[in-house]
């Protein structure tokens, strides 16, 4: 058994007695021969000093520095890591710091990408999330399989005068979020890259969460730090042949686009679209939800007959449509395997 595949237990006993507030370090885009330097912050917990034996790396491309001297309980230290950048392309390189009369280590992570040129986002951040700034606030996953991981990047700066190390918070389990570099030093880009878990998104339809960028770590979440995340998660037909095709449901709309006009002072506004079943089995409307809030629907019923038709009211709310900042839209999750999912804007003047 070599030094990096030991069990995670041990790992977790020694992490009683040293703490480290950041134990994976994303370098973002390292330059080529450009040797880089990360800097890991730990406390000592164990109750007694304590002598740091050693720290091994899982190559000799990266070099460790550590306190010799005793460090007294409670008290924070560091360790530093050199990078040698020889190699192109995304590292991730390991060490294991180990204590005086221990032999259960500590792991600490370095990851980046070694390039020719470091090439930085040059689009805009229009938007301002707490002390930082990026370039989009709301992240949609649309069409999702299960099983599929789809990613999202958001691009952030650090306008501020001090470096950030910003942190995403109250993520799902059906996220992953990835900071890069994790510390953005004053006037610099950097990157956060969503990545969507399908598997384990429990229905079919649209799912939404509300998670929060602070700029670092024990950050309050706040309202102006909030980015809106949606996912559609479609049905699978993946079983069904031409054969069984002919005999599926066709549903169509007597509109995909509802035009309320204006509420010119009212209080709501309706309209209506009329959905057709032209199959030759039940039309069933599996799941019916809304982007936003401001619109309320009924359905006549969920089961549409071969030939017969549902009527889908819309009513849409001004004093919740206020609140809105993006298009409301209807989703409906269906049977019809040509249609799965339809997805119906409103347009109303505020």
């Amino acid at each position: 058994m070599t030094l990096f595949t030991l069990c995670v237990a041990p790992m977790a006993l020694m992490a009683q007695k040293i703490t480290v507030a950041q134990p994976t370090i994303d370098c973002g885009q390292v330059q080529y021969c450009r040797p880089v330097t990360v800097q890991f912050e730990a406390r000592n917990q164990s109750g007694r000093p304590i002598t740091i034996a050693k720290v091994r790396s899982s190559c000799g491309c990266t070099v460790a520095s550590y306190p010799s001297q005793a460090i007294a309980n409670g008290k924070t230290f560091k360790v530093s890591a050199v990078y040698d950048a020889r190699q192109l392309g995304h590292f991730q390189k390991e060490l294991a710091l180990y204590v005086d009369g221990g032999n259960k280590p500590v792991y600490l992570t370095l990851r980046g990408v070694v390039v020719e040129e470091v090439i930085d986002y040059t689009g805009d951040f229009p938007l301002e999330l707490g002390d930082l700034r990026v370039d989009k606030t709301d992240v949609e996953y649309d069409d999702v399989n299960r099983g599929e991981r789809p990613f999202f990047r958001i691009n952030i700066l650090n306008p501020t005068s001090k470096a950030v190390s910003p942190q995403v918070m109250h993520l799902p389990n059906y996220l992953e979020a990835q900071v890069s570099p994790s510390t953005i030093a004053a006037g610099r880009p950097g990157v956060v890259t969503l990545t969507l878990l399908s598997d384990k998104l429990r229905d079919f339809g649209l799912t939404q969460t509300t998670i929060y960028l602070g700029s670092n770590p024990g950050e309050r979440v706040s309202a102006d730090k909030a980015i809106e995340v949606s996912a559609v998660l479609l049905p699978s037909f993946k079983n069904i042949t031409d054969a069984t095709r002919q005999y599926a449901p066709k549903m169509s709309l007597s509109a995909t686009y509802l035009d309320l006009g204006s509420f010119d002072g009212k209080k709501k506004k309706r309209g209506e679209i009329i959905i057709t079943n032209n199959g030759r089995t039940d039309l069933e409307i599996r799941n019916i939800q809304m982007f936003t809030a401001g619109l309320e629907v009924s359905l006549s019923t969920r089961k549409i007959a071969p030939g017969a038709s549902a009527r889908l009211r819309v009513t849409a709310v001004a004093s919740a449509l206020h609140k809105v900042r993006t298009r409301p839209r209807i989703l409906m999750i269906t049977n019809d395997p040509d249609k799965a999912k339809v997805v119906i804007a409103v347009d109303v003047k505020r």
